[in-house]
C-alpha cells in the first residue's frame, strides 16, 4: 500500500514539475517579440501569433481533457505530452521563419494543454478529499510563481544570449524529466472506451482558428478585405455549429448547458474579459518597452516582475479576502485597481520608464484573442508600424484606454450581477 502512494506520489511530483515548466514556456516569448520582429522581418500583429497561437491551442485541447484522463494512463499522458513539447521546442530553436517557430510552439501548446487540466485531475485522485484546497492552492501558487519568474529570467537570457536559448532550456529540462519519468513513474491510472466526437474537435479548431486568424488580419489588410472578413464568418458559422452540436451528445465534447446558469454566465463573462485584457497586456508592454521606448530586454523583464510578485501574492490574499469581505467587494477593488492602472498607461510617453472546463476554455480562448488584438488595434491606430515614433504612441494611450473601459465593463458587472456567497445562500 505504501508503495503504491509513493508512487502515485512521485508521479505527481514529477506532473507538477512538468506542468511548471510548460506554464513557463507560454508567456516567455513575450519578452523577446521585438527580437522576433527583427530576426524574421514580420510586423508586431504578426510576432504575436508566436503567443496567442500557443493560447489558443491550450484553449482548444482544454475540452478533451475528460476523454484524455479516461481513455490513457497516466503513465503514457507523461511521456506523450512532454516528448511533443520537446518535439516542439527544438523545431522553435532551429526555426528559420516565423512560419517554422509557429509550428513549434502549436507543439509546445499541445503538451501543454495535456499536461495542465491533469495534473489537476490527479490532484484530486492522489490527495484524500479533505486536503484537496490546501493542495489545489498550493499548486496554484506554483504555476503563479513559475511564469513570473521565467519571464523575468527570459529577459536576462534574450538579451544576454538571444531568444532561442530558450528553447535550449526547455529541450534540456524536458529531457531531464523524460529520464526521470523513466525510473519514477511507475503508476498505470485505469482506462476506459470513452467516446470522442471527432466532428466537435474539429469544429471547435475551425471556429477559433477562424474568428482569431480574421481579426489578427486587420492590421494587415483593413476591415474590409476578404481575408478578415472570410475567416471570421467562417469561424462564426462553425463555432455556431460546434454550440448546436454539443446539445445533441449524450457525451458532448464540452457541455455549454451550463452556461443557462445566469451566475456562471456572468461569471464566464467577467473571466473572458479579464484574461483578454491581461495576456493582451502582458503581449503589449514588452512591444512598448522595447519597440516604441528602446529599452532592453531586461528592463522590460523587470518592469514586469513587480506586477507578477503582485498577482503571487494576490493568490494568497485574495481568497483570505473574500472570507472575510466578500467576493463582491474584492472584485470591485481589482477592477478599479485596474482602471487605475490602465489610466496611467494612457499618459506613457516613448521616454516612460516606470511604468472549470467551459470556464477554462472560454478563458484561454479569450486570452489568445485578446492577446492578438491588442496588438493588431495598437499597429491599426498607429497607422500600420509600431515604431519609436509619436504615432506609436498615441497608438498606445488610446489602446489603454479600451483596456480601461472594458474593466469598466467588469466593474458594472460586478455591481449588477455578482453577489456574496451568503446572499446566495438565502436565494430561494
Amino acid at each position: 500500500m505504501n508503495t503504491k502512494l509513493n508512487n502515485k506520489l512521485q508521479l505527481l511530483i514529477l506532473f507538477i514539475l512538468a506542468s511548471s515548466l510548460v506554464c513557463i514556456a507560454q508567456s516567455i516569448i513575450t519578452t523577446g517579440l521585438v527580437y522576433l520582429m527583427s530576426d524574421f522581418s514580420v510586423s508586431s500583429t504578426q510576432a504575436q501569433w508566436s503567443y496567442s497561437a500557443f493560447l489558443l491551442v491550450v484553449g482548444v485541447m482544454i475540452p478533451l481533457s475528460a476523454f484524455i484522463s479516461r481513455r490513457f494512463s497516466a503513465k503514457s499522458i507523461f511521456f506523450f505530452s512532454l516528448i511533443i513539447f520537446l518535439l516542439g521546442s527544438i523545431i522553435c530553436y532551429f526555426s528559420t521563419s516565423l512560419v517554422v517557430l509557429i509550428i513549434g510552439r502549436v507543439l509546445q501548446a499541445i503538451g501543454n494543454g495535456i499536461i495542465m487540466p491533469y495534473v489537476q485531475i490527479l490532484l484530486l485522485r492522489t490527495i484524500p478529499e479533505e486536503k484537496w484546497q490546501t493542495y489545489m492552492g498550493a499548486y496554484g501558487l506554483v504555476i503563479a510563481i513559475a511564469p513570473v519568474i521565467g519571464s523575468f529570467l527570459g529577459g536576462f537570457v534574450i538579451s544576454l544570449y538571444g531568444w532561442r536559448e530558450l528553447f535550449s532550456f526547455f529541450t534540456i529540462s524536458a529531457i531531464i524529466l523524460l529520464v526521470l519519468g523513466v525510473f519514477f513513474v511507475k503508476d498505470n491510472t485505469p482506462t476506459e472506451d470513452y467516446p470522442l466526437d471527432y466532428a466537435s474537435v474539429v469544429l471547435s479548431i475551425i471556429g477559433c482558428a477562424g474568428i482569431m486568424l480574421g481579426f489578427t488580419n486587420v492590421a494587415d489588410y483593413g476591415f474590409t478585405h476578404y481575408m478578415v472578413i472570410l475567416p471570421i464568418i467562417i469561424g462564426i458559422i462553425t463555432l455556431i455549429l460546434f454550440v448546436k452540436r454539443q446539445s445533441k451528445l449524450e457525451k458532448p465534447l464540452i457541455n455549454l448547458s451550463i452556461l443557462k446558469n445566469k451566475y456562471f454566465l456572468v461569471g464566464t463573462i467577467f473571466i473572458c474579459i479579464l484574461f483578454a485584457c491581461l495576456n493582451g497586456c502582458t503581449g503589449l508592454l514588452p512591444i512598448f518597452m522595447q519597440g516604441i521606448a528602446y529599452n532592453s530586454a531586461i528592463f522590460s523583464a523587470s518592469v514586469l516582475l513587480p506586477g507578477g510578485l503582485l498577482i503571487i501574492a494576490f493568490n494568497i490574499i485574495g481568497p483570505l479576502l473574500t472570507n472575510r469581505i466578500g467576493i463582491k467587494k474584492v472584485l470591485i477593488m481589482g477592477c478599479v485597481i485596474s482602471i487605475i492602472g490602465f489610466a496611467a498607461m494612457m499618459f506613457y510617453t516613448q521616454d516612460s520608464e516606470d511604468g472549470t472546463a467551459v470556464n477554462n476554455t472560454l478563458r484561454q480562448i479569450f486570452a489568445a484573442i485578446g492577446s492578438s488584438m491588442v496588438v493588431v488595434i495598437v499597429a491599426i491606430l498607429a497607422g500600420g508600424t509600431i515604431d519609436h515614433n509619436h504615432a506609436s504612441v498615441v497608438a498606445f494611450n488610446q489602446t489603454s484606454l479600451i483596456l480601461l473601459i472594458l474593466h469598466v465593463v467588469m466593474l458594472i458587472l460586478t455591481i449588477l450581477f455578482i453577489d456574496d456567497k451568503d446572499k446566495l445562500e438565502q436565494m430561494p
